[in-house]
């Protein structure tokens, strides 16, 4: 095989449908693996013409890069092999067709996101990165902004983020500005979460973690500040608890808030009932699966990087996976841990350990090319702002930042080398999950792949330097170093004499887009549904439909079972059909006992130097106190986090902890908060018939508040690249309301569009003034949605703008939201509909609709 060119523009194009019948033969007909690699990691051009037609044209586009980076250490050569481990010594060199053979048909080596959409991809200029963290905002205005700069710098370019605000002074401390006072740490996180949600990441949003210490002064109200759905809806937030408060709580004793946190002297200092904290905390993450909580001291101490001066843990990515100092960032290598059973769902099934060591050993030098590959793309970023045409005190900010993560990821070398399909690799052996024998071989699969893949690093720390500043008595700081002396001697030994390549080496990420792909269940998750019941509307009349029922409408339709793609292959090998015989059944996500989860996560935490991506589904019913049991187990058990999910939690709308019998209660009058004379406005594009339309939705505090629409041409015409702005209300020469929209154009001149009822005729004003009442009295977005979708309307012209209104609406909805009717139309789960990115999908089968 030979390895292929890298893409020029030039490149053949494909139609949609030629890569749509390419991609649903290369997933055996699997329509959502098949759309869901077409939308987000085929390389397109400009014109969104495809420039890939299957997976196997990505895997060969990434296996050259990385072959080209192994052909540039292959030229080293090797004066000291003898020092290598066993496995060093013996393997050849990793060539584009061996690394081509464990990228294909993601059977063996998974990268995830970021490299599939990115890596070799000359159509886009975007980070390897899939986690970065940022250093603290500097506690000033200042700094504020310089971070919220950094951050659309960073989203832009495909990058997730974590920040920490426990640096930022707690509300009422004096600050030398005419505000006399400070709002507060708390009171800057809508500020970080909007420039997530606004900036544009290929399709989908940022991805933002803002983080706080326990003991920061402000704490209640970062703990509090998600109760209400509709704030900071563009980030997830954890709060990082220290060993000290969490043995406050199980003493049942006071704790000290305190700030500076980290000075002996603080300016502000307040004790505290630990318990009533805590409750706060288990409450909240009971209600609406946030905060999260992070075991903070466990970041530290049992990390290979943070006991590392200039390398201490500020923050985490945001999943929690990746905890880094500010200014660093990973990249993320997935191992497909179902393609290491050998005869799967047989009685002769066994883990291949040798074929996995070797696996694990490669994956990891793919891992430090990698880090090459991420500098390589950071250079290209750096060449492009240095041509950009902003002047230098514009882009100062874009280019330090991305200096800092060249220079810090090159110092570290940083890897974050995973696993999926844990869960249909233990079934696969014919194990429960959260069964005894399940859990050690759990364990010596993590054994196995901690001594791989510091094998790997070691030896290459002997051919290519370890990482800058290796120091064998900053190492013995590190309680994972000190398991490694105990549990693989030899392998330590050799680590002390020789270094190691990379600062930090493994973590076990979500991988739900790539498990997708690869048909299997997710990292470290159960399987989350096994079997489900899709429908298809069919013609009656046709002799060959298989009709299941025909309902009230007259409509035939056939009924079919949907499984879990490894619940398929084990009805295939073993010819069951009853999947109450599987090995899956009753371990899925919502049947796994509670402490056999923190379990596994304890044993396969032991092994890995970041953390864990990991969470436990929970019934609606379960009590704050089951929740609150489960966060303390899971810090006694040594975890470094975890996150509990209670089913319904992200309902929308707060509801209470009352019985579900409750008495009638009255309707309640609202008064709608005053509109100001400036509002913020947001620019959403659709079509009405083949007209193009615009929406201009104004928005108070992150809330839609009144909505404008009209075409996109007469006297509403507005830049292409204008997506935000504001609405001025004013009073014309008869004294009648007036209301303008006033952008910033790209050479930063404010230009105002006088009038936006101009483009209105007087039925679409009508409609856009009731919905804007409904929207600033506060009935609850998914209901102005619903409302909006069934108003019953004349004409068809009427009907697709009514449709285009309802498409803006449900942007500003969070996910996670359910829908108004829960019902999925094709697994017909009763409570399965939510809204992520706009869109509804099953939480259940993964069904989607957008539009």
């Amino acid at each position: 095989m030979n390895t292929p060119t890298i893409f020029s523009n030039k490149q053949t194009s494909y139609s949609f449908q030629e890569v749509l019948g390419e991609s649903l033969a290369y997933f055996n007909g699997d329509e959502l693996a098949a759309t869901t690699w077409m939308n987000k990691y085929a390389v397109k051009n400009e014109k969104g013409e495809y420039l890939e037609k299957s997976p196997e044209d990505m895997h060969k586009r990434m296996a050259a890069e990385f072959a080209r980076i192994e052909k540039n250490y292959e030229k080293i050569e090797i004066k000291q092999k003898e020092k290598l481990s066993a496995y060093g010594k013996e393997r050849t060199h990793l060539s584009y067709e061996k690394i081509f053979k464990l990228f294909k048909n993601f059977k063996y080596v998974i990268p995830q996101g970021s490299v599939m959409a990115a890596l070799g991809n000359n159509e886009i200029l975007a980070s390897l990165s899939n986690c970065v963290v940022l250093p603290s905002p500097y506690d000033s205005y200042g700094g504020i902004c310089y971070t919220d700069q950094q951050l659309t710098q960073l989203f832009k370019r495909r990058c997730g983020v974590g920040i920490d605000i426990s640096k930022l002074r707690p509300k009422g401390k004096s600050v030398d500005n005419s505000a006399g006072t400070t709002t507060g740490a708390v009171s800057f996180m809508e500020r970080f979460s909007n420039t997530t949600r606004e900036v544009a990441q290929n399709g989908r949003r940022g991805a933002l973690m803002i983080t706080i210490d326990v003991a920061h002064p402000d704490v209640e109200d970062f703990i509090t500040i998600k109760q209400d759905l509709s704030k900071v809806t563009g980030a997830n937030i954890s709060v990082k608890l220290s060993d000290e408060f969490m043995e406050a709580v199980d003493k049942k004793e006071n704790f000290t808030l305190k700030w500076p946190i980290e000075s002996e002297n603080p300016e502000v200092k307040l004790e505290v009932d630990a318990v009533k904290l805590w409750d706060s905390i288990v409450k909240s993450a009971h209600n609406t699966a946030e905060p999260g909580l992070i075991f903070w001291d466990k970041q530290h101490k049992y990390s290979t990087s943070s006991v590392y001066p200039g390398f201490e843990n500020v923050s985490t990515n945001p999943c929690s996976e990746i905890a880094m100092q500010g200014g660093d960032s990973c990249r993320l290598i997935a191992i497909n841990l179902f393609s290491l059973v050998k005869n799967p769902f047989t009685e002769n099934a066994t883990f291949d350990f040798k074929k996995f060591y070797e696996i694990t050993y490669e994956s990891q030098r793919l891992m430090d090319d990698l880090v090459d590959l991420e500098l390589e793309a950071i250079e290209k970023i750096l060449a492009k702002i240095e041509r950009d045409p902003e002047p230098n005190e514009i882009k100062q900010i874009e280019l330090s930042t991305w200096k800092l993560l060249y220079e810090t990821g090159k110092r570290g070398r940083r890897t974050g080398l995973g696993f999926t399909a844990l869960a249909d690799a233990m079934a696969a052996l014919n194990l429960k999950i959260d069964s005894d024998k399940a859990l050690e071989v759990i364990e010596k699969i993590m054994q196995e792949k901690c001594k791989a893949e510091f094998d790997s690093s070691v030896d290459m720390a002997i051919e290519r330097g370890p990482f800058h500043g290796f120091d064998p008595e900053t190492e013995l700081k590190s309680d994972f170093v000190l398991m490694m002396e105990k549990e693989f001697p030899e392998l330590f030994e050799r680590m002390m004499q020789h270094g190691r390549r990379n600062i930090s080496i493994s973590t076990v990420a979500p991988t739900g887009t790539l498990s997708m792909l690869a048909q299997t269940s997710s990292g470290i998750e159960p399987v989350f549904m096994l079997s489900y019941k899709r429908r298809r509307k069919v013609n009656k009349e046709n002799e060959n439909a298989k009709v299941t029922f025909v309902d009230d409408l007259g409509d035939a339709w056939e009924e079919f079972d949907v499984y879990h793609p490894k619940v398929k292959k084990w009805m295939e090998i073993t010819g069951e059909t009853d999947i109450s015989k599987s090995p899956y059944f009753g371990s899925t996500a919502n049947e796994i006992d509670w402490l056999k989860r923190v379990q596994v996560q304890s044993i396969v935490q032991k092994y890995v130097t970041h953390s864990i991506s990991s969470t436990i589904n929970l019934p609606h019913d379960v009590s704050i106190e089951k929740v609150g049991e489960i966060y303390m187990e899971s810090w006694k058990k040594g975890l470094k986090g975890i996150t509990v999910y209670r089913d319904g939690s992200r309902s929308g709308v707060l509801v209470s902890n009352d019985s579900k019998e409750k008495e009638i209660e009255e309707v309640s009058e609202t008064q709608a908060p005053a509109r100001p004379d400036k509002l913020e406005a947001k620019i959403i594009r659709f079509s009405n018939n083949d007209e193009k339309w615009i929406a201009v939705v104004g928005v108070l505090n992150s809330r839609p508040y009144e909505i404008f629409t009209g075409r996109a041409e007469d006297a509403f015409a507005l830049p292409s690249y204008v997506t935000k702005g504001c609405i001025l209300k004013d009073k014309d020469e008869e004294g009648k309301s007036r209301y303008d929209f006033r952008y910033i154009d790209k050479q930063g001149y404010r230009v105002t569009i006088e009038g936006l009822s101009r483009s209105f005729n007087k039925e679409f004003w009508n409609y856009a003034k009731l919905i804007s009442g409904v929207l600033r009295h506060g009935m609850p977005l998914p209901y102005v949605v619903d409302l909006v979708s069934n108003l019953h309307l004349d004409s068809d012209f009427i009907n697709t703008w009514k449709n285009g209104v309802a498409r803006a609406l449900k942007t500003f909805i969070p996910d996670g939201t359910s829908a108004v009717d829960r019902k999925c139309p094709s697994c017909e789960d009763p409570d399965g509909l939510i809204y992520e990115e706009g869109c509804l999908k099953c939480k259940s089968c993964n069904y989607s609709k957008c539009g």
